[in-house]
Order: structure tokens, then C-alpha cells, then sequence
């Protein structure tokens, strides 16, 4: 018996953001057209329009789901976090692209802040999706912080926007220079400068 459009939608969903997903890590979001999409993914356009507006809300959808999956990391690490480790350096670890799909979304995520930038109401779009993410990550360093008896000098939202600015900025010199780059050594210093250990 054929699946009722409720059933299907959430299956039409799925092979909408994987097709786009895997072109627009292919090819670049601004090269990738809805018609690529839909046919990759064995689709209509009718399809894709009635899931999604248009290339910008689906990018939006996968930057959703890779931030619930990359706060369920750092959630669950911070978790683990004992007296004497070090919250910012392990949380920038989990943050760093250590795979290759990690360093492709990070090139789309990339290309899509500057798309974005040049329109103000898609960049309202998604800054609203990254307040939720920072929102997210200072939750985590509130965690880790107490558990590894130190608090941080400035609010912990200030100090989730730092890690992120400097997981970008290193990610990007990373990719520029090479994978004999390193600078992740430079992160225990946002401890040092930013936290300080809970005494009394």
C-alpha cells in the first residue's frame, strides 16, 4: 500500500538534505541549483517546494542538525569532565575538524556566512541559528567549568563566542597552510587569561 503524504514527507525530507548535503560539499552552495537538488535526490521540484522555500532554508536545516549532533558531543564530554581537566581545550578539541566531512561543512558553512552577509534578512535568518548554538555551548562550558572546579572571568556567553571565533580563525588557517598547521596549542592561553580555579 503506498505511504500516505504524512509518512512520506519525513522520507522526502531526509532525501532532500542528503542530495543537497552532498552537493553543496561538492560543488559549492552558490553553484548547486534546486533542479540539482531534486534530481540527485529522484525528486520533483513540486517536491522540494513543498518541504522547503529555497536553497537557503534547507542550508538552514542542515545547520540545524549539525549543531544538535556537535552539542550532543560537547555535552556529553563535558559530562565526563573531572578536577584538573582543561574545559576549553577539551571542548575546542571536539570542535576541531577532525574529519574530512567536518572540514567540508566547514567550508560550506563558510561560503553560506558570506552568501549571507550580503542580505540582511537571510543574515537575521541565521543569526538567530547561531544564537541558539551559542546559547547551547555556554550551557556545555557552564557544565564543564564546574565540574573541573574553575568559573569564568567574563559572562560564559562571551567566553562561548571567543571559542567559537577561535575555532574558526584556526580551522581556516588550517585549511590555508596545510595540515601540518598547528596552532591548537594556542587554546589553553583562554584559560589562563579567561577562567580562573573556584576557591572557598
Amino acid at each position: 500500500m503506498p505511504k500516505s503524504p504524512t509518512k512520506r514527507r519525513p522520507l522526502t525530507r531526509a532525501a532532500l538534505t542528503e542530495s543537497a548535503w552532498a552537493l553543496f560539499t561538492e560543488k559549492g552552495f552558490h553553484t548547486t541549483s534546486i533542479s540539482d537538488i531534486v534530481e540527485r535526490a529522484g525528486l520533483t521540484r513540486g517536491a522540494f517546494y513543498s518541504n522547503y522555500r529555497d536553497k537557503e532554508e534547507i542550508f538552514l536545516a542542515l545547520y540545524d542538525a549539525h549543531a544538535d549532533r556537535l552539542l550532543a558531543d560537547l555535552r556529553d564530554a563535558a559530562a565526563q569532565m573531572k578536577p584538573g581537566d582543561n574545559p576549553v581545550d577539551e571542548i575546542q578539541h571536539r570542535m576541531a575538524g577532525r574529519t574530512d566531512e567536518e572540514r567540508r561543512w566547514f567550508l560550506l558553512s563558510m561560503e553560506f556566512t558570506l552568501h549571507a552577509a550580503r542580505h540582511p534578512e537571510l543574515a537575521a535568518q541565521l543569526a538567530a541559528h547561531e544564537d541558539q548554538v551559542t546559547q547551547g555551548l555556554t550551557e556545555v562550558l557552564t557544565e564543564a567549568l564546574t565540574r573541573t572546579g574553575r568559573r569564568s572571568t567574563i559572562p560564559v556567553t562571551d567566553l562561548a563566542r571567543l571559542l567559537t571565533a577561535v575555532f574558526e580563525g584556526l580551522t581556516a588557517l588550517q585549511l590555508i597552510h596545510g595540515p601540518a598547521y598547528d596552532a591548537q596549542h594556542l587554546t589553553p592561553h583562554l584559560i589562563s587569561a579567561l577562567t580562573e580555579p573556584v576557591t572557598g
